[in-house]
């Protein structure tokens, strides 16, 4: 079994990969829409 620093370092390097090349002050501008889209979808599944 893999063990928890190696769980947490792997989350991390998926994160940084999804991330790209935006810098942290823009993860807002990305994030944000994507949150929204989320909840409606859980909403029309309701």
């Amino acid at each position: 079994m893999i063990n928890f620093s190696e769980k947490v370092s792997f989350i991390w390097n998926v994160a940084d990969l999804l991330r790209g090349d935006y810098k942290q002050s823009e993860y807002g501008r990305v994030i944000l829409p994507f949150l929204v889209l989320r909840r409606l979808d859980q909403k029309e599944s309701s």
